[in-house]
């Protein structure tokens, strides 16, 4: 087929680049296109940030507080961000960028956990206990 098209091409008297764009085209190769690069997930920048052994209890409370949405608000509180901090802007000590960053959240989350709670899965099983944490 590929063979077929060369020839057919090139009888014909267009231009070089055309050719080679449909030939391309026809090979199933794409040209000047490049896919944008996608954001890392909150998920994925928190099994970086979060010790191995830790993270599922990490997890679990990010999941049940604001199902890993970095600007989730509670009307009630003002509770804000993945893991509810309140007042929110607690979390400015971990960056300034702290509305709008995962990994800020993260950070400060993580050290909350470990401050208050001796780490993620001390929190979790508060968080369990109580239903908060």
């Amino acid at each position: 087929m590929f063979r077929s098209l060369v020839s057919r091409f090139s009888a014909r008297p267009k231009s070089l680049a055309a050719g080679a764009a449909v030939l391309l085209g026809a090979t199933g190769a794409v040209l000047g296109t490049t896919a944008p690069a996608q954001a890392a997930s909150a998920q994925d920048i928190a099994k970086k940030m979060v010790p191995a052994g830790q993270y599922q209890c990490f997890s679990n409370i990010v999941e049940h507080e604001s199902s890993w949405n970095p600007t989730a608000t509670n009307s009630s509180s003002g509770a804000y961000g993945l893991v509810q901090a309140l007042p929110a802007s607690k979390m400015s000590s971990a960056g300034s960028d702290w509305k709008t960053n995962p990994a800020t959240q993260i950070e400060w989350g993580l050290d909350y956990m470990n401050d208050r709670y001796g780490s993620p899965c001390g929190a979790w099983n508060f968080w369990q206990a109580n239903g908060w944490y």
